[in-house]
C-alpha cells in the first residue's frame, strides 16, 4: 500500500483515480470540479483535497491527468500546485497530452527541488479507464518508471518506457496522428460508399477482410452505424493532439501535409458543434456536405 495522490477527474481521469482505490492504495485527489473528488470520497474512501498542493502533500507518487499544457503548467506549478506540497524525492507523473517541451520544462522545475518526474501520457479512450487496460507511454529515468511501476498497473495493462524526458509524449503524439489520420480516411471512405448506395455494413465487412483493417475502424464502426457518438474521447481533445503533433512537426522540420488536411476536419466538426461529442462525430462534417448518413440499414 501507498500514498497517492491523483489530480483530474474527468472521464479518464476518474476510473482511473477509482482504480488506483480499488487496488488497497492511500489516495488523495482533487478536480477542479470539487463534487467529483467529493464522490470519489464517498464513493471508494479517497481523501478529497481543496488544492493540487493539498493532493500532493504526503504521496510517494502524485498523477496528474488534465486537459491541456496550460492546465498542467498550473496544477503542478502554479500557486497551490503540486509543487509547493511534493516532498523531495517523490514521483510526480503527468498523464495529461500536453506539450513534449513544455513537459521537459516542468520536470527541470520540479528537479530543483528534488522532485522526480515522468512524462506519462495512455491511450485507450474511457472504456480502457474504466477496465484498467490503458496503454501507457513513458519518458523519464527508467529507474524512476520502475520504481513506481506497481503504482501503473491498476490504472494499464501496456506499459511501455520510451527514454528520456518528453519522450512519452513524442510517442503519443505520432500515435494519435495516425489515429486521427485512420479516422479521417474511414470517413471519407465510408460516407463515399454510402453515396454510392453501398450498405455500410457490407462495407465493413470489406474493410475488416483485407488489408485496409484497422483494429480503430473495427471497434468504432459499430458506434456510427448506431448513430452513438456518446463521449469516449472527444473532437476536441483529439484536434488538441493534432495541433500538438504539428507543432512538433514543426520544431523537427517534418512535413505532415496529410495531418494538416485532418486538422482542418476536425476543427470543422468543431464549428458545427460536434467539440465535446465523441471524436468518431468528426464523420458528421462529410455526411452534411453528401447528404447522406452512415448508418446501418
Amino acid at each position: 500500500m501507498a500514498n497517492l495522490g491523483y489530480l483530474g477527474l474527468g472521464i479518464m481521469g476518474y476510473p482511473m483515480a477509482r482504480n488506483l482505490r480499488r487496488a488497497g492504495h492511500n489516495l488523495r485527489a482533487w478536480s477542479h470540479t470539487a463534487a467529483k473528488a467529493q464522490k470519489l470520497a464517498e464513493e471508494e474512501g479517497a481523501v478529497a483535497c481543496a488544492s493540487p498542493k493539498e493532493a500532493a502533500e504526503g504521496c510517494d507518487c502524485i498523477f496528474s491527468c488534465v486537459g491541456d499544457t496550460k492546465m498542467s503548467e498550473q496544477v503542478i506549478l502554479g500557486p497551490g500546485g503540486i509543487v509547493e506540497g511534493t516532498r523531495a524525492g517523490a514521483v510526480v507523473a503527468d498523464i495529461s497530452t500536453i506539450s513534449a517541451s513544455a513537459s521537459v520544462r516542468i520536470g527541470e522545475k520540479l528537479a530543483e527541488r528534488g522532485i522526480r518526474f515522468l512524462d506519462a501520457p495512455c491511450t485507450g479512450s474511457k472504456l480502457g479507464a474504466e477496465g484498467g487496460k490503458l496503454t501507457f507511454m513513458i519518458g523519464g529515468d527508467q529507474g524512476v518508471f520502475e520504481s513506481v511501476r506497481p503504482f501503473f498497473e491498476p490504472m494499464g495493462q501496456q506499459l511501455f518506457y520510451c527514454g528520456g524526458p518528453g519522450a512519452g509524449l513524442k510517442v503519443k503524439l505520432a500515435q494519435n496522428l495516425i489515429q486521427s489520420n485512420v479516422l479521417q480516411a474511414f470517413n471519407e471512405g465510408m460516407v463515399l460508399a454510402t453515396k454510392a448506395g453501398v450498405d455500410p455494413q457490407l462495407m465493413l465487412d470489406v474493410i475488416n477482410n483485407t488489408a485496409a483493417r484497422s483494429g480503430l475502424i473495427a471497434f468504432k464502426a459499430p458506434f456510427v452505424f448506431r448513430g452513438d457518438f456518446s463521449t469516449h474521447f472527444s473532437v476536441k481533445w483529439m484536434h488538441k493532439d493534432i495541433v500538438l503533433a504539428m507543432d512538433l512537426s514543426d520544431e523537427l522540420q517534418v512535413p505532415v501535409p496529410i495531418t494538416g488536411v485532418t486538422r482542418q476536419m476536425f476543427l470543422a466538426a468543431i464549428a458545427r458543434g460536434f467539440g465535446d461529442d465523441d471524436f468518431t462525430s468528426s464523420i458528421k462534417v462529410l455526411e452534411e456536405i453528401a447528404g447522406v448518413e452512415v448508418r446501418k440499414l
